[in-house]
């Protein structure tokens, strides 16, 4: 985990914060935790100028993140622009099949952090494409969160949801940077090309 000062990155991916998983009763254990952390991010990439990109799951029908349900939808207010977005997925991995990778690139982004749900999930499959990818990847440990998982007979008691995060940090290996305090993270702006300050503007 690192504890030296903590080098700006230029964007913050935030995964999956919709209502199915962070409210009511289904949401993950931590789920308050989350929000605080994930609102704090926010605001200060915002003031910083980084890219936000909010990535939503499109889920199987029946599932509690089928889009176009309440639960499908994203729990906190995006502010649209040059410099924010919203992504769809269909896929654990944020990038696969979506526009994530040109949004980065458009943005000048090298040194992203990730939050949102589920550790074990979404947040890793998008870290483990983004450190492929060549990207310095910073993830705070108090930002991210999952279910319990639970008793399996003959193979292993439940897991706290605490447990099975902290599993899917270890498992990103030595490339990933654990911090502890998504207040430490700090944001920088990334140099947005020609086309995405034209694209933003055409969406205000």
């Amino acid at each position: 985990m690192t504890t030296a000062p903590i080098r700006p990155v230029q964007a913050l991916l935030v995964v999956d914060v919709q209502s199915a998983f962070v409210s009511g009763g289904e949401a993950v254990p931590d789920a308050a935790r989350v929000l605080d952390r994930t609102r704090d991010l926010l605001a200060r990439a915002r003031a910083a100028g980084a890219l936000v990109v909010h990535l939503q799951n499109d889920g199987t029908p029946g599932t509690a993140d089928e889009p176009h349900t309440p639960g499908w939808e994203l729990h906190l207010p995006v502010e649209p622009g040059p410099r924010e977005a919203v992504v769809r997925k269909t896929d654990d991995d944020g990038f696969e099949d979506t526009r994530l990778g040109e949004l980065l690139t458009g943005a000048g982004v090298r040194e992203l952090a990730l939050c949102g749900v589920l550790s074990e999930m979404c947040v890793s499959a998008t870290a483990r494409t983004a450190l492929r990818r060549g990207y310095r990847v910073v993830l705070p440990h108090d930002a991210h969160a999952t279910y319990d998982i639970p008793a399996a007979p003959g193979i292993s008691e439940a897991v706290p949801a605490a447990m099975s995060s902290r599993a899917a940090e270890w498992a990103l290996g030595d490339e990933v940077e654990i911090v502890a305090r998504a207040a430490d993270v700090p944001f920088v702006a990334g140099e947005l090309t020609a086309e995405r300050e034209a694209a933003g503007a055409r969406v205000r």
